[in-house]
């Protein structure tokens, strides 16, 4: 992973299939471990597992295949998978919910889960993160387990696992809503729940950061959309959704006013607790984005560059109306 900025925006670059030389494994033969006892009558996700619950969870492969292999005395009858993922509801928002599926058709995940592990690798292995389900399984008398799962040279899941597991045929059994990604209003206005504070975020990287003209902060005869952030107290430099709209031609053309008499920026430090984007809504160049209270800045940022100017509290007010 790297970061660069690219015209005042940072841009997080993943390199997710790099090849690299691969650590050693640390797994070993799975007949040196010791099989789980079964842990009591199957009930939920949420009651024998509620770290499930919990916003981001994951289980890396690695955490997967350090668990106790299948124990030739248990004899699954169903598997139970927890996990998580983004759903979409009916008023445009999105929640992140805790899903409990389950399949009563085991046999050949049953095989798969008693394999060994494949000895380290002395080749390449992806770098990207391997992640693994939160599985369990079930006997005829509701007991359940949780099998480690076998690995391959990369410390990776068995591709024996992964096709098991990807030809199961699941019933969702339950969903519980972990956390709100996007708001219905959000949504509705187009904008995203989070969004960077820029002009924090640039002017500690850069505090020297070009003060020639403004250049024009809205596109012409372009749709704008404008979206209001709240500074998180618990996470400066992101801001979180407060309203937003696309600008009536009136209005867009009363704030782009206001925008082109923005002056020399002033020397201030006083962090702004809210602060809008304005952005055309096809998705264009520059980016405004306009301090609310704090120091008042104005910052337009293009892919040659980002541009700061001076606003004030009229002209906070003209794009801060509900």
């Amino acid at each position: 992973m790297f970061v660069r900025t690219v015209g005042g925006r940072v841009a997080v670059v993943l390199v997710g299939l790099a090849l690299v030389g691969c650590a050693p494994v640390e797994h070993g033969p799975a007949v040196e471990r010791a099989a789980g006892d079964p842990a009591g009558r199957w009930s939920s996700c949420v009651e024998v597992a509620p770290e499930t619950a919990t916003v981001g969870f994951m289980v890396t492969a690695r955490d997967a295949g350090a668990l106790p292999r299948l124990d030739d005395g248990f004899t699954p009858v169903a598997a139970v998978v927890c996990g998580q993922e983004t759903q979409q509801r009916p008023d445009g928002g999105q929640d992140r919910v805790l899903t409990e599926r389950r399949t009563e058709e085991v046999d050949a995940l049953t095989a798969a889960l008693r394999l060994a592990d494949e000895p380290p690798t002395n080749g390449l292995c992806t770098t990207e993160m391997p992640i693994a389900p939160w599985l369990v399984l079930v006997d005829a008398d509701g007991r359940w387990v949780r099998p480690g799962l076998p690995l391959d040279g990369c410390s990776k899941l068995r591709a024996e696992v992964r096709d098991a597991l990807a030809a199961l045929p699941m019933t969702t059994v339950s969903t519980r809503t972990v956390a709100e990604l996007v708001s219905a209003e959000a949504a509705a206005a187009g904008c995203s729940q989070e969004w960077k504070d820029v002009i924090a975020l640039e002017t500690t990287v850069n505090p020297g950061a070009p003060r020639e003209a403004l250049p024009e902060p809205l596109p012409t005869g372009r749709q704008i959309r404008l979206c209001v952030y709240e500074v998180r107290k618990s996470e400066p430099g992101t801001g979180n959704f407060v309203h937003g709209t696309v600008l009536p031609p009136q209005r867009g053309a009363a704030i782009g006013r206001a925008l082109r008499e923005a002056g020399p920026v002033a020397v201030c430090t006083e962090q702004a607790s809210r602060f809008a984007l304005l952005w055309a809504t096809t998705g264009e160049d520059p980016q405004t984005y306009v301090e609310l209270d704090g120091c008042h800045r104005v910052m337009v940022v293009r892919v040659d560059g980002s541009v700061l100017a001076q606003g004030d509290a009229a002209l906070a007010k003209l794009i801060d109306e509900g």
